[in-house]
């Protein structure tokens, strides 16, 4: 795993949103995004997860939380799916917990309530694992 591997890896993620928010539009439920983002993905033969369970440990217990994201991309990419107004704080919050808890490097929050995608339905949020791994050619 190098942070050249992952980076490609998001610009492919970030191709199949924003093919399906090309297709789709603004306005629709998030699960509606969800299904074809799934779809999408396994179009481009990308490797994912969807609906992960994120395991909660309490004092060296796991607790049954339920807790899930919406996908976790080759093990290596949290992708939390909004369809919302505006981007709350607390959605960064949520994601970068995520990615702690199931030892991602990356995560990308994806708003498909905008208009245009690639510049307002997105952002790429790194974390310390990112900055350890090595850069790769």
């Amino acid at each position: 795993m190098t942070k050249k591997y992952i980076t490609d890896l998001t610009y492919q993620i970030i191709g199949c949103a924003i093919e399906v928010h090309r297709s789709l539009g603004p306005g629709l439920l998030e699960s509606v995004y969800h299904k074809c983002l799934a779809y999408e993905l396994k179009s481009r033969e990308i490797d994912f997860t969807s609906q992960t369970i994120v395991p909660v440990y309490y004092q060296g217990i796991e607790i049954d939380t339920e807790l899930r994201c919406d996908f976790l991309i080759e093990g290596c990419i949290v992708v939390e799916l909004k369809s919302v107004e505006e981007i709350k704080p607390i959605f960064k919050a949520q994601l970068f917990t995520y990615m702690r808890l199931l030892n991602a490097p990356k995560g990308i929050l994806i708003n498909f309530n905008c208009v245009n995608l690639f510049n307002q339905g997105q952002k790429t949020y790194v974390n310390d694992l990112f900055s350890a791994l090595p850069a790769g050619s």
